[in-house]
């Protein structure tokens, strides 16, 4: 048949022009317009082989396979297809399982079923060499196009690149009509009002003890607790009227002493006659432990009703389109998106105002349906199946950023 086909290494594409743009392969380190990228591989495509397209198939690699927002809005497009391999971490470097394999079966099987009388593909690897010489078996046309080497060199396999039928360079003029530089990346989000963003939500202060002054929470902890390490053997021991006197020691982690005190006073201080404050639950976070407040929400802040609460079918069909084709899975920006859909359906405004006195908390049960909601744009880290820490405050950050930009609350550093 008189059409063509073009196979996509999506890992060489973008990581080449990510080299040749901004100098090293990171893609985070550029912004992808994948409507005009598609646009323009299938323009070039039908110029060069004189064929109608039949189908891109666009390969790339996911943790757990599992679709990343631009996979999702890839494969909604027309003549698209979305084909995942395995995104694994090893050495601290991600690298694609199961791609080559995938591309491989796929030319092969087109060639043989005679379903194209040409192929494109756009790869580096010389991995394909057999499933290209395998195409030419059959009787296709194969075309191989490279990324302009950011340093004038070749950067693809020579064997596959002596083997192809017809050979092409996407230049940096044609690479960037659909990919640029991720300045953000470069200079730093830019944000409208100071305010401290993540600081406020990286830490909160631990209670205070009566007649000592307030002190941030990092310089109350012990060393080792800031760092992560264990403590020195010959550390000195928790002082016996911290320990004795039920009030919590000055550490990271309560014990069960301190938990069965919560809500009993503590004897007073025989020196000052001070009665200090009680002990606190806290919870957990990555860095320390955080004072979480009373077990029970305040009737005000319990009263505030939660996304999926406010929602209709509806508009949850048109929230799924919306972050399928418009989202980019940017964690500031889902913690905005969650926030405006949030506040645009909440039916009293009192709620936000009541909320934002809350900052930089979140209630639970919105914070967790904020993490739940965010956990779809493949925000969760593939070692242990939670978000990243600072992706965690990011996405709260763009929440606040929200939040704030209706109730015109102004927060400083």
């Amino acid at each position: 048949m008189d059409r063509c086909v073009v196979l996509v290494d999506a890992g060489y594409l973008l990581g080449a022009a990510a080299s040749l743009l901004a100098g090293e392969p990171a893609r985070p380190r550029i912004s992808v317009d994948h409507a005009a990228l598609i646009h323009g591989l299938r323009e070039r495509a039908e110029a060069d082989t004189g064929c109608d397209l039949l189908r891109i198939y666009w390969f790339d690699g996911a943790p757990d396979r599992v679709p990343q927002p631009e996979h999702r809005r890839l494969r909604v497009m027309p003549r698209v297809t979305v084909r995942l391999g395995a995104l694994t971490r090893s050495d601290g470097r991600w690298a694609q399982k199961g791609v080559d394999a995938a591309m491989h079966a796929e030319l092969t099987e087109l060639a043989r079923n005679r379903a194209c009388a040409d192929i494109v593909l756009v790869t580096g690897d010389g991995d394909l060499l057999p499933g290209l010489m395998s195409a030419k078996e059959h009787g296709v046309a194969v075309h191989l196009w490279a990324v302009q080497a950011a340093d004038g060199d070749y950067n693809q396999s020579e064997d596959l690149v002596a083997e192809a039928d017809e050979r092409r360079v996407l230049d940096r003029a044609w690479i960037t009509r659909a990919v640029r530089v991720n300045e953000t990346l470069i200079a730093g989000p830019q944000h409208s009002a100071p305010r401290p963003e993540i600081a406020a939500i990286l830490a909160a202060p631990l209670p205070e003890t009566a007649g000592t002054p307030a002190e941030p929470a990092a310089a109350r902890r012990p060393a080792h607790a800031k760092n992560g390490t264990a403590p020195a053997a010959d550390a000195p021991p928790c002082p016996p009227e911290q320990r004795d006197n039920g009030t919590p020691a000055a550490k990271g982690v309560p014990t069960p002493k301190d938990l069965a005190s919560l809500g009993r006073p503590v004897p007073a201080a025989p020196q000052t006659g001070a009665v200090p404050a009680t002990a606190t639950l806290r919870w957990s976070s990555d860095r320390g432990w955080v004072d979480r407040g009373a077990p029970e929400e305040a009737p005000e802040i319990a009263a505030i009703p939660m996304l999926s609460q406010v929602t209709t079918a509806e508009q949850r069909w048109a929230d799924r389109e919306e972050d399928i084709t418009a989202v980019s899975g940017d964690p500031f920006e889902v913690g905005q998106v969650f926030a405006r859909r949030w506040a645009e359906r909440l039916g009293s405004p009192a709620h936000l105002q009541r909320l934002s006195t809350e900052y930089p908390r979140i209630p639970h049960r919105i914070d967790g349906e904020l993490l739940r909601y965010a956990a779809r744009f493949g925000l969760l880290a593939h070692k242990d199946d939670q978000i990243d820490e600072q992706d965690r405050y990011a996405i709260r950050a763009g929440f606040w950023r929200e939040v704030d930009s209706r109730t015109g609350a102004e927060r400083t550093a």
